[in-house]
């Protein structure tokens, strides 16, 4: 079995509950056999350990029940409100990497940048970033000296917890900067907030942005250093990893040139432990067992997935399935049969000339999507297999959950990450090219020079090598590309050839059920 902190079984238990209120269905499930009050629940030791292992399983799981029981959030469907498939859908599918068959309520929207704020997928999303921040918060109260001196908490276990809640305050900022990216002025509540009902006060940009980078900075010292975490778990690169994310998308988040900041922050990244496994390939990083294959030397953050113990229909089991269909084999992506909803649009594999990153499947599929909802209109994927580098698929035997680990953040996006820095003037273009000839030549692709380091090479380049690993939308807005008549492609504002759109989609709205719940909340521009 893998080494999955959070295969414990276990129910958070708190006295109160962890809605922060600016929805009325952000609440956690209570199940009257399985619940415990807090105290009851801290008094073993490893109670500690097993509520980081939630905050951790927060962005893996829909609830406590399997893979639609007992769902964290009520008011979607367990799989549609899974963290990371929310994540995914709203960074992925409203881009030119991807796009989705199924009619599912308001599901086609994010197709076409036509999207409005009763957009339930938006929704799940927003509520689900809620709740974690709210999960978190919940966990740095109850391990404040006053709760752990109350319980006389070993010296050992303290210690522990020093870690522990520099993870949690991690998971937190993480949290916040999605919601920041898709929303810009969100509901903000920490653990020194009120517990119960309650309307946080909506925060702008340049107030989360402060908060994030203040929190990335004051948590480092508590960080464990790199390479020296369980895998799966938060250390100091990550944190960095994050921070120079901060700084380098800061001119869309408040209009600021932080791009010295962002390469500062990286210098610790690409100093660090992580290597690149140039002697493995690239298609080992996206399979069942990506975190012992060598590819784990890359994966700075990941979400980890267990075929047995974190069964979801959201994360890479959605993924995997989802882009099957037509005349795929399942088994050759290690699953027990295909979706057919996910595809790629023309103008990704258009990108791939001569590069082997791009693993389509052509057979029987059109490169151009006439019909959306006609699997065979556009190129399927086969990135995410779930099946071992050594042969056999994944841990569940059905072939219906994935063993997948998604990487949030590697070291391959911190070398592109450079490039751009290095293209803004912040960096070596000669060393610029070493970094991106390392993937290139992980994957067999021609090396370039220094010469070909510039700002459309970059953006090209991060499609190839990180496309479907939630980076297109963030990285379309941050080049003036995502709305507007600069870029576009198949299906864009709901043409087949593409059109512009307005710039109030680079933000997403504030979903009209959580400005219910929370009359405060101001919508932004345009919805």
């Amino acid at each position: 079995m893998k080494n999955k902190i959070f295969s414990l079984l276990f129910i958070v238990a708190v006295t109160s509950m962890f809605t922060v209120s600016c929805s009325k269905d952000i609440a956690k499930t209570e199940e009257d056999s399985d619940f415990y009050t807090s105290e009851n629940f801290f008094q073993n030791e490893g109670s500690y350990k097993q509520f980081l292992a939630k905050l951790y399983m927060g962005l893996a799981t829909s609830g406590q029940g399997g893979p639609n029981g007992a769902p964290d959030i009520a008011g979607i469907d367990g799989g549609f409100g899974q963290y990371l498939r929310a994540y995914w859908q709203l960074n992925e599918i409203t881009t030119d990497e991807a796009i989705i068959g199924w009619a599912d309520g308001n599901l086609p929207s994010l197709n076409t940048q036509t999207w409005g704020s009763n957009n339930e997928f938006i929704y799940a999303m927003f509520s689900r970033g809620m709740y974690q921040v709210s999960l978190c918060n919940e966990f740095l109260r109850q391990t404040s000296d006053d709760k752990l001196n109350s319980r006389n908490v070993t010296a050992a276990t303290r210690a522990d917890i020093v870690n522990f809640r520099a993870e949690a305050r991690f998971l937190r900022a993480f949290s916040y900067w999605n919601l920041m990216d898709m929303f810009g002025s969100i509901p903000f509540v920490t653990e020194n907030d009120p517990v119960g009902f309650f309307l946080p006060v909506q925060k702008d940009r340049a107030f989360t942005f402060d908060y994030i980078v203040t929190e990335l900075n004051a948590i480092d010292g508590d960080l464990k250093a790199s390479g020296t975490n369980e895998y799966g778990r938060i250390d100091k690169v990550a944190a960095k990893m994050l921070l120079a994310k901060m700084y380098l998308n800061a001119m869309v988040y408040i209009n600021q040139d932080k791009f010295a900041d962002a390469a500062t922050a990286l210098v610790p990244v690409l100093s660090s432990t992580y290597t690149i496994n140039t002697g493995s390939s690239y298609s080992k990083v996206f399979m069942a067992d990506n975190d012992v294959n060598g590819s784990q030397t890359e994966v700075i953050f990941p979400i980890r997935f267990d075929g047995l113990s974190t069964q979801t229909w959201g994360g890479t089991t959605f993924i995997t399935h989802a882009s099957v269909g037509g005349s795929m084999n399942p088994s050759t992506s290690g699953v027990n049969g295909g979706w057919a909803g996910l595809r790629t649009r023309p103008e990704l594999v258009a990108k791939f000339a001569g590069d082997s990153r791009g693993m389509f499947y052509t057979s029987g599929q059109n490169l151009s999507i006439g019909n959306i909802g006609n699997f065979s209109d556009g190129y399927a994927v086969q990135k995410y297999k779930n099946v071992k580098s050594t042969g056999g698929q994944g841990s569940d035997a059905s072939g219906t959950f994935a063993d997948i680990d998604f990487p949030l953040f590697r070291l391959g996006d911190a070398y592109l990450m450079y490039a751009e820095l290095a293209a803004r003037g912040q960096g070596s273009t000669s060393q610029a090219a070493t970094y991106v000839n390392a993937l290139r030549t992980r994957a067999g692709s021609a090396p370039v020079t220094a010469a070909n380091i510039n700002l459309n090479f970059v953006l090209d380049e991060r499609a190839r090598e990180l496309y479907w690993e939630g980076h297109r939308r963030q990285d379309l807005i941050r080049f003036g590309k995502f709305t507007g008549s600069a870029y576009n492609w198949q299906w864009k504002g709901n043409v087949q050839a593409g059109t512009s759109t307005d710039s109030k989609y680079n933000l997403f709205p504030i979903p009209a059920l959580a400005i219910g719940s929370n009359p405060t909340l101001q919508q932004n521009p345009g919805y």
